[in-house]
């Protein structure tokens, strides 16, 4: 153990009961440094179980990439492709790639005898990943999707149900309108919610084959295939990856297939998350701020307390470096009890919140029924890494107060 790390520890462990202000300075300084990095685990787990809420909301409606017909950018109503189990094999088979299924979409009307509304029917295959929806249930069952069998069953959303004055079990009449109008009786077999207005308040879930009758698509075309991937993180790398295998290519009617990212296809949504991002760096620079603020001060006070110490330091031969280093290491130590603190207090709410929901929200504004928090162990050892480094680098320069003080002007001072 090196001189001034034993000195600091002797220095740590005196209770300074005598003094009258490093005492209170030292557990201003220490909660400081705890209230602060509290406040950035709760911020940054907050603001990460928001966006990851909201993203896996999104991606369960569509998928994390979309290969269309290109045309149907440019058309307000789907456009037919056909994506065949060759295609289909060559999708899964990409790295990354978790799982493919089909869509087929139709707009329409739902009328009941008081109320109607314009929807977007969704039609799924029987290979459609119903965890997302199934998870999202809160009346009734899930309809049977599939690809050649018409079931004449929908999910609705909360929203829809609502304004519908429908309930599991109703039937309703919805309307479709191209060359002809046409109509079709539904069972509601169920009702999804999820909170995510722009969503529930559009798409109607059924199977594939009845809206490949409504569109009069042949049985082998639909509006495109989703691909569920492994890695958020990774994907652009995976949507490139999907662009080389299909893009520049056509089915065998000739239609071009064109892919598309989810963060492409609603720009404006994950644009609006990525500004969350600004709110974490405002609370960051903030919390290390207060940090900085209250171990500077505590800092000065004790240095300027303990000015006798200081210069019998010098008088035994004690170099200026060497009594920094001393108040330096106290300080990391003050720190280190601050950030134990801190931890406890910023883990232990953010699990009380995942396990309990304490803390509840209105999901009309927020799309949430309480506050999400994703905690990860890598950003909070980050956290906690930074908040000690930074403030231990600013911490340096008032430390250099002591070679300001002289013993003679000390013992003559006395």
């Amino acid at each position: 153990m090196s001189f001034e790390l034993s000195i600091a520890r002797r220095l740590y462990g005196h209770r300074d009961e005598g003094r009258r202000l490093s005492r209170p300075a030292v557990r201003i300084a220490m909660w400081g440094v705890a209230v602060g990095l509290a406040v950035m685990i709760l911020s940054v787990g907050i603001i990460i179980g928001f966006k990851r809420e909201i993203r896996q909301k999104v991606i369960g409606f569509g998928g994390h990439i979309e290969v269309i017909n290109y045309r149907s950018l440019y058309s307000a109503e789907a456009q037919p492709i056909v994506v065949n189990d060759t295609l289909m094999k060559r999708l899964s088979a990409l790295e990354g790639v978790q799982h493919v299924q089909r869509f087929v979409t139709k707009t329409g009307m739902l009328k009941t005898d008081a109320n109607f509304k314009g929807v977007i029917f969704r039609g799924a295959a029987q290979e459609y990943d119903t965890t997302f929806l199934s998870a999202h249930l809160c009346e009734g069952r899930m309809p049977r999707f599939s690809a050649t069998q018409v079931s004449n069953e929908i999910l609705i959303s909360s929203l829809m149900s609502k304004e519908l004055g429908l309930h599991a079990g109703d039937k309703v009449f919805a309307y479709f309108f191209s060359k002809q109008v046409k109509a079709r009786r539904f069972l509601i077999s169920g009702i999804y919610e999820t909170h995510l207005k722009e969503f529930d308040n559009a798409l109607v879930f059924t199977d594939m084959a009845t809206t490949q009758r409504l569109n009069e698509w042949r049985a082998d075309q639909c509006a495109g295939a989703e691909l569920m991937i492994d890695d958020f993180s990774r994907l652009e790398e995976r949507t490139n990856l999907v662009r080389q295998i299909v893009n520049r290519t056509t089915d065998i009617d000739e239609n071009p297939y064109s892919t598309h990212a989810i963060t492409e296809l609603y720009p404006s949504l994950f644009s609006w998350l990525k500004l969350l991002d600004t709110n974490v760096y405002v609370i960051l620079l903030l919390m290390i701020g207060l940090s900085l603020f209250t171990m500077t001060a505590g800092l000065l006070i004790i240095i300027l307390e303990r000015v006798n110490f200081i210069a019998v330091m010098k008088s035994l031969g004690a170099s200026d470096t060497q009594v920094r280093h001393i108040f330096l290491h106290f300080a990391a130590m003050l720190i280190g009890q601050g950030l134990i603190w801190g931890n406890v207090l910023g883990i232990g709410l953010s699990l009380l919140q995942q396990h309990f929901g304490l803390v509840r929200l209105d999901p009309s504004i927020y799309y949430v029924t309480t506050v999400p928090i994703d905690l990860q162990w890598w950003w909070i050892l980050l956290l906690n890494i930074a908040t000690l480094l930074i403030t231990l680098l600013v911490l340096i320069v008032p430390s250099h107060l002591v070679s300001r003080i002289h013993p003679a002007q000390v013992m003559r001072f006395e």
